[in-house]
């Protein structure tokens, strides 16, 4: 049974469209894009990525130990899916587990500030004020990336603009982050290829409360 759709940037529940508006509305929020995650599968790679009218990025090669472990889309059958997460686990540089979020999404959606525990929308101050933290590699194309501030202490995010949408890079635990430092990794687009992706378990950050 597929899971009801949350809010965006606060994973609560949603009132459903009704004959007087075709927007799906949160309480705190108001009128947002619908959000559900699936368990990582070729059935829900598929089902995103053929709706989705943002990038469904995805580190390839990926790094050594690594699995996709679900994805996540913002939107409906209206809207087409506007924001998306690709959600990734395995060994971290330090020591232990580690989770990583890929998230691509049009300004104002908020599913990245959502996962990063702002109360704003998009990143905030510091994105894309001097110099970047890290970089990625986007189709080939060295991306800059800031890291985002006043975040909660467990994690760490990197924010910055790749392809005309908002790309967050979303980290547990916060030590993680050296892992877009030192790996330097290429992303890829999951709309564009057809890779032999390995799945592991559920990641539980897209089934968290936040």
């Amino acid at each position: 049974m597929r899971a009801a759709p949350t809010c965006p940037r606060c994973f609560g529940p949603l009132q459903e469209p009704s004959i007087w508006s075709s927007s799906w509305r949160c309480g705190p929020h108001g009128d947002v894009l619908p959000y559900t995650s699936h368990r990582p599968s070729l059935a829900a790679l598929t089902l995103v990525r053929e709706s989705a009218t943002v990038p469904l990025w995805v580190p390839w090669p990926l790094p050594i130990g690594w699995l996709v472990t679900g994805f996540g889309e913002a939107g409906d059958e209206r809207t087409g899916v506007r924001g998306s997460v690709v959600a990734l686990s395995g060994p971290s540089i330090t020591h232990g587990p580690a989770d990583l979020l890929l998230i691509a999404e049009e300004p104002g959606v908020g599913l990245g500030a959502g996962y990063a525990g702002l109360a704003g929308p998009d990143p905030g101050v510091g994105v894309g004020a001097g110099p970047p933290h890290a970089k990625v590699n986007v189709n080939g194309r060295p991306t800059p990336l800031w890291c985002v501030q006043d975040v909660p202490g467990d994690r760490a995010a990197y924010a910055g603009e790749a392809l005309g949408r908002w790309l967050w890079t979303i980290v547990w635990p916060a030590d993680a982050g050296w892992l877009l430092v030192l790996a330097q990794l290429t992303l890829t687009d999951f709309r564009d290829v057809d890779f032999d992706v390995p799945f592991g378990a559920f990641s539980p950050r897209l089934e968290a409360e936040y």
